[in-house]
């Protein structure tokens, strides 16, 4: 036993040199802008440029819309399979583990090839069909962590006790949504959503190949001119992505702890 722990301390120390040390080297050159000791330039010249704040903006602006269009397609389908159609989760899963299976880059080509000018629906025409177009891709990278994290929260409570007293007390299937089932998933909701808000501020292909400037764009435009404020920009990615997975973690200690198969 005493062995056992003993190895499982050395593994995670080496796991934590191997995923910490790049990171402290990427810190430490990002403070060394200056020859003579360390400096957070860097950061100022990020935080002060117009098209850092620009594309941030644009970035969250992004992943709010797809957020919000995710829920409105996941939370329903979710609550009709786990309530009506238990026998077609299998193949739900499938369908929400496929964004994981195809790269982006072919998702973006095959956007493109059938929203291009000669299409029926021509998005890519327009700087706003383009946008469109974008949120849609992002709703579905997102959709496998989206649907899984509503799936879990619909796991902790009883949807059919729900569904069947607000049934009783009159209540149509939109309230029921809004007003019974959606509240006691909100802790799930937030976590989709957050994890959804990391991938967009990070994704850089379909947004290079749909040439909108989002923040993803703007950290490879930044990486190819200069040195130091790509460091920073990892760094600050670094931050966000993390802060994101600790709103989660957070936000788990308020969920339910009994689940229901």
């Amino acid at each position: 036993m005493k062995n056992g722990k003993l190895w499982a301390w050395v593994m995670f120390a080496v796991g934590a040199v191997y995923f910490i040390g790049p990171l402290l080297a990427t810190l430490q050159f990002s403070l060394s802008i200056r020859r003579d000791g360390y400096s957070l330039d860097a950061y100022r010249n990020v935080f002060i440029s117009p098209d850092f704040q620009q594309s941030f903006v644009h970035s969250l602006l992004i992943g709010v819309a797809a957020i919000v269009v995710g829920l409105l397609i996941v939370v329903p389908a979710a609550y009709f399979v786990r309530l009506r159609a238990p026998q077609l989760r299998p193949l739900i899963e499938f369908v929400t583990l496929l964004p994981l299976i195809i790269p982006p880059i072919i998702l973006v080509f095959g956007y493109i090839r059938l929203y291009s000018s000669s299409s029926i629906l021509p998005l890519t025409n327009s700087s706003v069909g383009t946008e469109v177009l974008l949120i849609l891709a992002y709703v579905a990278l997102a959709l496998p962590y989206m649907y899984r994290a509503v799936d879990t929260g619909l796991r902790t409570i009883d949807v059919q006790t729900l569904t069947e007293a607000a049934n009783i007390l009159g209540a149509n299937t939109l309230t029921i949504l809004l007003q019974v089932i959606f509240p006691n998933i909100l802790v799930a909701v937030l976590s989709g959503a957050f994890l959804t808000l990391a991938i967009v501020v990070g994704e850089f292909t379909i947004a290079s190949l749909l040439n909108v400037p989002v923040f993803g764009v703007y950290m490879q435009n930044v990486g190819a001119n200069r040195a130091f404020e790509p460091a920073a920009l990892a760094v600050i990615s670094f931050v966000i992505t993390w802060a994101a997975m600790g709103m989660i973690q957070l936000l788990a200690r308020f969920a339910p702890k009994t689940a229901r198969s």
